[in-house]
């Protein structure tokens, strides 16, 4: 019986990367995803953030700095999906954020149920971010030199 040693484990962990059928799926997801947060939530938070402050529900008021970081920080995080390099720390990043609004949804905007669906979009973040780990050890790799 042989057993493999935790260091070759954890090298192999590193350079781990997606077989061609998963990469396209992932590739795929990251670039529907990426536009998504870039035209549909994030860009509105910057282009019209008035419009949203003002039909904003009375329960759920976000500070107008706080609207524009949140802007940023999906419009930055959408593009991130999309280069290859930013992938794995823009999926993990994006699902933070998303477990954070699923979190706003349910306990400071009263709506438990509105808070599925950023759920399921962090829990897919986080599928990107482990499926492209090996882009973290790479990006550190190539800034360490």
């Amino acid at each position: 019986m042989t057993t493999a040693s935790p260091a070759a484990n954890f090298s192999d962990d590193l350079t781990y990367r997606p077989g061609k059928v998963r990469n396209r799926v992932l590739w795929t997801l990251q670039i529907l995803l990426g536009l998504f947060f870039i035209i549909a939530s994030g860009g509105p938070k910057l282009v019209m953030p008035n419009a949203l402050v003002d039909n904003a529900p009375e329960n759920l008021t976000i500070p107008f700095g706080l609207l524009i970081f949140i802007g940023v920080v999906e419009v930055a995080g959408g593009i991130g999906l999309m280069v290859p390099r930013l992938s794995a720390l823009a999926a993990a990043g994006l699902s933070v954020l998303t477990v954070l609004a699923a979190g706003t949804q349910a306990f400071i905007a009263g709506e438990p149920a509105m808070g599925i669906f950023p759920l399921v979009l962090a829990a897919v973040f986080a599928w990107i971010a482990y499926e492209r780990r090996a882009t973290i050890t790479d990006l550190r790799n190539s800034l360490s030199r």
